[in-house]
C-alpha cells in the first residue's frame, strides 16, 4: 500500500478516513484520519480501500464534500428490486455504475458505505454483497416496525410515568398495565423478607429481576430491586404506601369472577325452590343476634323458651346459605375455593359475594329468616338433656352488640328475662365443661382497625356477653357433632389431642397470670380435623363440629349440607372419602388465610407502633425466645400485643417494666425497644 492511499477503518464502531503514511514494521501501517490522529492499523482493521488517486489530509474533507450528494438510502430499494429475482452479488464499483452511472472514487466509495450501512436488503459475502430475498426483507420490514413501535410505546410510556409522578391523571394502557403487573409481582417478593426470612439487602441477588422488569426499571432510572420496584408503585400511586404485600403474594382472590356475580343475581331475581319444605316455623320465638357493631355477616342468633312441663330450651339459630345453593354449584366452588372470610384490619374479604352473604343470607333483625336451629335443653350441671335440630324460620327480634348485652346483664333489664336466662344456663354450661377437662387460657388478643390511614388498636375482653355467645357456639358444635356421631354421618370433626401441660408444682414456680398462661399455650397441641368423632381436650369435648358461622367459614358450611340431608332422608352430598378430600383442599387454603391474616396484623401493629415513638409502654417479659442472647416475648398490656425484645441486662419472667420504640420498620418486620429506667429521686 503506497503512501497517501486513502482508507476507511473504525474506530470503536465509528467510521472514519484516514490517509497511509507509512509502514509500522512488517504488516502494520501508520494512517493519519481527518482528525489528525495517528493510528497503527492492521490489514483486517481496514474496511475500505479508495482505488484511482493518492491524497493528502487536506484532501478528506473535500473528498467527503463528493461522496455527500450520492448517499440516499431509499436508492438501494430500486437496486435491490433489479438484481434480487437473479440473486446476483453485486460490489461497491458495480453498484456506484448501476445506481449513479458512475465509477469514480467517490461514487465507489458511496456505494461502499450505503452497503456497508445497509442492514435490510443486501448481505456482506467477501468483499462483495448479495441482495436478501424478498420474505427475508419482508421479516426484516417487520421487525424494524415492531422495533420502531417499541420505541414508540416506550416513550408514551414514559410520559405517562412523569405525568402520574408529578401528581396527575394517567390513562393507563393495556400494554402499561401489563408491564406495572410484572412490576407489582416483583415488588410483592418484599413480603418473602416477613414470609421466608429472606435477607432484606440479600433480596435482589435472590430474586434477580425477569427481563421485562429489568427493563422497565432500567428505563426509569430506578433499582432494579423488590425495594425499588415497591416504591415506584407507590410514587405512580399504582400502589398504597401500606399495600399488602402478603396478601399479594397468596393465592387469595379479591374479587368476584363475573361469573359468579350473576348467578348472584339470578338467584335474588328468581329465587330458588327451598328443599326443606318442613321447615320448623319458630318466628314466634325473641331471637337475639349478638355481634360486634361493625359486623355484616349476621350468622347466628340465640332465643330462650320455656317449655310445658317447667324445662327450659336453648335455641341456636344458625344462618342457612345452603338455601341459596347446591353442592358443587358456581356459587359453592367458588366458596370452597377461598376457603373462608378473610379478616384483615382494612376489611374483610368475604367468602360469599356480599350481596347474598350480608343479605338474604344473614339474619337480619324484622326479617323472616331461613336458619338450622338447634333447640338445646341442659340438665342441671350443664351437661346436654336434650336436643332437636331443625331447618327453621325465625324473625331476629333484636341486632344487639357485645356491649348492649353486658349492659343489659348489668342492670337486669325486667324487660328481657330472655338474655339472663341463657346467661345464667352460658355459666352453667361453662364450669360443667371445665369440669369434663376443659383448658382455659386467657391471654389479652389485639384487634386492630384501620381505616382512612387511622390505626386502632382495642383488647378484646373475656367480658359476660363474649363468654355467652362463645358458649353457645360451643354447644350447637356439640350437638351437631353428636347427631352426626349417632347417625354415623362423615362430617368436619374437630378435635384437640390432650396437652402434656407442666406439672402443677413447676407451674406454680412461674409468676401467676400472663406468665404462667403463656407457658400453658406453648403446651397445647394444634387442633386436627376428621371425618370420624375426636375428642376436643381444649374444650373439654368428646366430640365437636364447627356448625355456627356457615356464611363465612366453608368447612362449617360442610356440616350444614351433610346434616341437613340426613335430616331430608336423602342421601348426603359427600361421601365419606369426598369429604376427606374437600376438606384437605379446604384446610390448605384456610392455613394460607390465617397466615396472612396474622402477618398483615403484625404489619399493622409495627406500623402503629412507629407511629407513636415518644409513647412509654408497660411491658411484661412472658417467655423467653432465645435466653442465651436475651431475646424474650413480651407483651404490651396496653395493646394486647406479643413481640419480641433484646434485654442488655439480666430480667426475669414476669418481671414488669416501661419501654419505648427505638425502631419500627414493618415493611422488613423489625421492631426494636429501649428499656426506660426511671432514677428515684433522692
Amino acid at each position: 500500500m503506497e503512501k497517501g492511499t486513502l482508507v476507511e477503518f473504525r474506530v470503536q464502531g465509528d467510521r472514519r478516513l484516514g490517509v497511509v503514511e507509512r509502514p509500522d514494521g512488517k504488516t502494520r501501517w501508520f494512517v493519519v484520519d481527518e482528525r489528525g490522529q495517528s493510528h497503527s492499523l492492521a490489514p483486517r482493521q481496514i474496511s475500505y480501500t479508495v482505488n484511482g488517486q493518492t491524497y493528502k489530509l487536506s484532501d478528506i474533507a473535500d473528498f467527503q464534500g463528493q461522496v455527500e450528494p450520492y448517499i440516499d438510502p431509499s436508492s438501494l430499494e430500486v437496486a435491490w428490486e433489479l438484481l434480487v429475482e437473479d440473486g446476483e452479488t453485486v460490489t461497491p464499483a458495480e453498484m456506484a455504475s448501476l445506481l449513479f452511472s458512475a465509477s469514480d472514487p467517490a461514487a465507489c466509495y458511496a456505494a461502499h458505505c450505503l452497503l456497508s450501512e445497509d442492514k435490510l436488503y443486501f448481505k456482506q459475502k467477501g468483499e462483495a454483497y448479495e441482495p436478501r430475498t424478498a420474505s427475508q426483507v419482508a421479516e426484516l420490514k417487520h421487525q424494524i416496525e415492531v422495533k420502531a413501535l417499541k420505541a414508540k410505546g416506550q416513550e408514551e410510556f414514559l410520559a405517562r410515568v412523569e405525568q402520574a409522578l408529578q401528581g396527575e391523571a394517567v390513562e393507563w394502557q393495556r400494554q402499561d398495565r401489563q408491564r406495572l403487573e410484572a412490576v407489582e409481582k416483583y415488588a410483592a417478593l418484599l413480603a418473602d423478607v416477613v414470609r421466608m426470612g429472606v435477607n432484606y439487602d440479600g433480596l435482589a441477588r435472590a430474586y434477580p429481576p425477569p427481563s421485562p422488569v429489568l427493563e422497565t426499571m432500567n428505563m426509569l432510572g430506578r433499582p432494579a430491586t423488590p425495594p425499588g420496584a415497591f416504591q415506584l408503585l407507590v410514587e405512580l400511586g399504582w400502589w398504597d404506601a401500606h399495600e399488602n404485600l402478603f396478601l399479594r403474594r397468596s393465592s387469595i382472590t379479591i374479587q368476584f369472577p363475573n361469573k359468579v356475580l350473576e348467578v348472584v343475581q339470578e338467584r335474588l331475581d328468581f329465587p330458588p325452590t327451598d328443599v326443606d319444605t318442613n321447615r320448623l316455623d319458630l318466628s314466634h320465638l325473641k331471637v337475639y343476634t349478638i355481634d360486634d357493631e361493625s359486623t355484616t355477616e349476621i350468622d347466628d342468633g340465640l332465643s330462650w323458651e320455656l317449655l310445658p312441663d317447667g324445662r327450659e330450651r336453648l335455641w341456636v339459630h344458625i344462618a342457612d346459605p345452603t338455601r341459596w345453593l347446591v353442592p358443587e354449584d358456581e356459587l359453592d366452588l367458588e366458596a370452597r375455593k377461598r376457603g373462608s372470610t378473610v379478616y384483615l384490619p382494612t376489611g374483610m374479604i368475604p367468602m360469599f359475594p356480599e350481596l347474598l352473604a350480608t343479605g338474604p343470607m344473614s339474619l337480619v333483625q324484622g326479617r323472616m329468616s331461613c336458619a338450622l336451629s338447634f333447640g338445646v335443653v341442659l340438665d342441671e350441671s350443664g351437661s346436654v338433656g336434650d336436643y332437636t335440630i331443625h331447618p327453621s324460620l325465625i324473625k331476629p327480634t333484636y341486632r344487639l352488640t357485645y356491649e348492649d348485652v353486658d349492659e343489659m346483664l348489668e342492670l337486669g333489664v325486667e324487660a328481657e328475662p330472655e338474655i339472663e336466662a341463657i346467661a345464667n344456663w352460658s355459666q352453667k354450661r361453662r364450669s360443667w365443661r371445665y369440669n369434663q377437662g376443659a383448658i382455659s387460657i386467657n391471654m389479652p388478643e389485639a384487634m386492630i382497625k384501620v381505616k382512612n390511614d387511622e390505626i386502632n388498636i382495642d383488647i378484646l375482653d373475656d367480658s359476660l356477653s363474649r363468654q355467652l355467645v362463645a358458649e353457645m357456639m360451643i354447644l350447637a358444635g356439640e350437638v351437631a357433632a353428636s347427631y352426626g356421631q349417632t347417625h354415623k354421618i362423615p362430617l368436619p370433626f374437630r378435635g384437640q389431642p390432650q396437652p402434656e401441660l407442666p406439672p402443677p408444682e413447676e407451674l406454680m414456680l412461674l409468676p401467676a397470670g400472663f406468665v404462667r398462661a403463656c407457658a400453658m399455650r406453648r403446651c397445647m397441641p394444634k387442633s386436627e380435623m376428621s371425618i370420624t368423632p375426636l375428642r376436643h381436650a381444649g374444650l373439654g369435648l368428646n366430640t365437636y363440629t364447627q356448625a355456627t358461622s356457615p356464611i363465612r367459614r366453608y368447612s362449617d358450611l360442610l356440616t350444614h349440607f351433610q346434616l341437613k340431608a340426613h335430616l331430608r332422608g336423602e342421601v348426603l352430598p359427600f361421601s365419606a372419602e369426598q369429604l376427606r378430600e374437600v376438606m384437605m383442599t379446604v384446610a390448605t387454603t384456610t392455613q394460607e388465610v390465617t397466615m396472612v391474616e396474622r402477618q398483615t396484623n403484625r404489619y399493622w401493629a409495627l406500623e402503629y407502633l412507629r407511629r407513636h415513638p415518644d409513647q412509654v409502654w408497660d411491658v411484661t417479659v412472658l417467655m423467653w425466645l432465645r435466653e442465651d442472647s436475651n431475646l424474650a416475648l413480651i407483651l404490651l398490656e396496653d395493646l394486647g400485643l406479643q413481640l419480641p425484645m433484646f434485654f442488655k441486662r439480666s430480667v426475669a419472667l414476669g418481671e414488669q417494666l416501661v419501654v419505648k420504640v427505638s425502631h419500627a420498620d414493618p415493611q422488613r418486620d423489625l421492631i426494636q425497644f429501649q428499656e426506660i429506667m426511671y432514677q428515684e429521686s433522692h
